[in-house]
């Protein structure tokens, strides 16, 4: 059985993570097929949005621990760069210039939100949950939690769940910014808005993306920067230029 299913939808990719007996944890295997799977939609002309979402109850119950931490044996930079073989597996979602949506129908925890947290955009279902439990049981957060959380939550919001190893529930992501909405079916939610995104012209939703990376790193005169060539791009497209010619009749 796969334990990664990627769905076309015209222009929209649909990635489930699919071992759902297990919670969708990312041991070995699921790691391996996540790197496989994006790597492919990144070179795909045709993929112009993605959703991610999980099969059954959870969205990704996180890392497998038992395997990732009870070799103990391994000496620290062994063991780092076995976490780094994890992080791989979600962050390579930050490699993608298509808008990503994460349609969170159950737990996200650990890695599992660091998995929903690298996409841009998040969409609860009653059943979500976002975990950052990593402290409750003696570990540090990793793979970019802290960033995450930090840029969603602001710093002292962040740190208080850190700390506390907390959860918020769906209803509680909204309300702190941390996911964009909360629906009964989260999936068909994304696979919506997914395949708006998928009918836009695929530069002008990479411009866009790209324009508010820059915005939220790089301040105000870099994103000036790079809006006037993508304005001025996008100027001499058939959108614009199609709009233009209505009030020209």
């Amino acid at each position: 059985m796969d334990k990664v299913i990627v769905e076309p939808d015209g222009g929209l990719r649909v990635l489930t993570l699919n071992h759902p007996d297990k919670r969708n944890i990312i041991d070995d295997t699921m790691r391996a097929e996540l790197v496989r799977a994006v790597t492919a939609i990144r070179s795909d002309p045709d993929a112009t949005a993605l959703v991610v979402t999980g099969a059954g109850s959870a969205f990704c119950g996180g890392a497998d621990l038992p395997a990732l931490f009870g070799d103990t044996t391994r000496d620290l930079g062994t063991l780092r760069e076995d976490l780094q073989k994890v992080y791989e597996s979600f962050l390579i979602l930050r490699s993608l210039s298509i808008p990503t949506i994460a349609a969170v129908q159950g737990p996200a925890i650990g890695a599992g939100l660091n998995l929903a947290m690298a996409c841009d955009l998040r969409i609860a279902g009653p059943g979500a949950k976002f975990g950052a439990t990593f402290s409750q049981i003696g570990l540090h957060p990793g793979g970019g939690c802290t960033w995450f959380l930090v840029q969603a939550l602001g710093s002292q919001r962040a740190l208080k769940l850190l700390l506390d190893g907390g959860t918020l529930t769906g209803a509680e992501a909204v309300e702190a910014g941390l996911a964009l909405s909360l629906e009964d079916d989260p999936v068909a939610a994304a696979t919506a808005l997914g395949r708006t995104y998928a009918r836009m012209d695929p530069r002008l939703a990479r411009h866009i993306k790209s324009a508010v990376r820059i915005a939220a790193t790089e301040g105000f005169e870099a994103t000036l920067e790079f809006e006037s060539w993508a304005q001025a791009y996008s100027a001499t497209q058939p959108g614009i230029q199609e709009f233009l010619a209505r009030f020209r009749k």
